[in-house]
């Protein structure tokens, strides 16, 4: 059984999202089982995958509302450095920093998921925004001034 395997308590109720999500904790099972001669491989896509999704939810975050530097879209940044470095250390042959960043990626996830991207999830819902057309139906419902945090209670 994986570290992280997909339930439904991963699920925000956006389905572009609770899809992306799904596509994540199964590409990061798929690298923890993989062995080492096709693990550089899968942690590259992983990263692509990861590297999509994240421009996906910051783009929906600055189409709604949200100043440039919030700290959700700082948080994508700094696991994607962390990804990214880790492909570097792949491409050396080092693989243990993987295997452990996978085993960290399966606790963080979850929290993540359930807080910064559940928040965006309502915010979104909120305001109406269509994330296929980029279109917001509710503007009223727009903030007066840019969010900085994470749009939720917990910014960690």
């Amino acid at each position: 059984m994986p570290a992280l395997p997909w339930t439904d308590g991963l699920k925000l109720g956006l389905p572009v999202m609770d899809d992306t999500h799904q596509e994540f904790v199964d590409l990061l099972a798929r690298a923890e089982t993989a062995d080492d001669a096709t693990l550089p491989a899968l942690w590259r896509e992983l990263v692509e995958h990861t590297t999509e999704h994240f421009a996906r939810e910051d783009e929906w975050m600055l189409a709604t509302g949200f100043a440039l530097g919030n700290c959700h879209a700082t948080q994508h940044k700094s696991v994607l450095q962390v990804l990214r470095h880790g492909a570097a250390e792949a491409a050396q042959g080092r693989l243990a920093p993987i295997r452990k960043v996978i085993q960290e990626l399966a606790v963080w996830f979850p929290h993540h998921a359930q807080t910064m991207d559940a928040s965006l999830a309502l915010h979104l819902q909120g305001v109406g925004y269509d994330p296929y057309t980029g279109l917001v139906s509710r503007p009223e419902a727009l903030p007066a001034e840019a969010i900085s945090s994470c749009g939720g209670v917990d910014c960690t």
